[in-house]
């Protein structure tokens, strides 16, 4: 019970400063998930996005619930999940209930211009750190630029590839790749044993 309510608190404090949602909380995450209380690594928690982009609902909740979920099981993913929403869900009540206008108050506006302005760094240091590393070798630059190119392009593409389906072709073409680089990898090993 104890790990359940560790849990519950570690998503609980995460969740209350989820601004941004996703890639925003990406470094927040690795901080406090895999460098301090060594619940996962960073290799897991960059699958745990890429899983999240491809199914539905908010990338960082279907993260802790993934975290949640291997720590402790279905109690655990309950608890992290819970944990993750329970603070927004408070907040978002409170502001639906007695303010009015929430929104279009000027010190709002201007909290959120500054709140966006933060988001973007915590985004491009998610894509920095993602960046280090995924894009290791010549194979995953040229993955990585075909993807790019079909994301950026989508405007001008008769067809808008959905991000799940780039996630999804994605991780086929590694599994075709990871394949080939194994059966190299065997072939020479058994031309040095000869």
């Amino acid at each position: 019970m104890k790990d359940i309510l560790e849990l519950y608190l570690a998503f609980l404090r995460i969740g209350a400063v989820n601004f941004g949602g996703g890639y925003a909380m990406l470094p927040l995450l690795e901080r406090d998930l895999v460098q301090d209380r060594g619940w996962t690594t960073t290799q897991d928690l960059t699958d745990y996005f890429a899983i999240g982009q491809c199914t539905p609902g908010l990338i960082a909740l279907n993260v802790a619930t993934f975290i949640g979920s291997r720590r402790k099981g279905v109690a655990g993913a309950i608890a992290a999940t819970l944990g993750f929403v329970t603070i927004p869900i408070i907040i978002i009540l409170i502001i639906a209930t007695f303010l009015q206008g929430f929104a279009d108050m000027p010190v709002v506006q201007n909290a959120f211009a500054g709140i966006r302005v933060c988001v973007c760094v915590l985004i491009v240091q998610a894509v920095l750190r993602l960046w280090k590393k995924s894009v290791v070798d010549k194979v995953s630059l040229c993955l990585y630029i075909g993807v790019f190119l079909m994301t950026a392009l989508s405007g001008v593409l008769p067809v808008a590839v959905p991000a799940a389906i780039l996630v999804i072709t994605s991780g086929i073409l590694g599994v075709i790749i990871g394949g080939f680089r194994d059966n190299n990898d065997n072939k020479k090993e058994a031309e040095k044993k000869s």
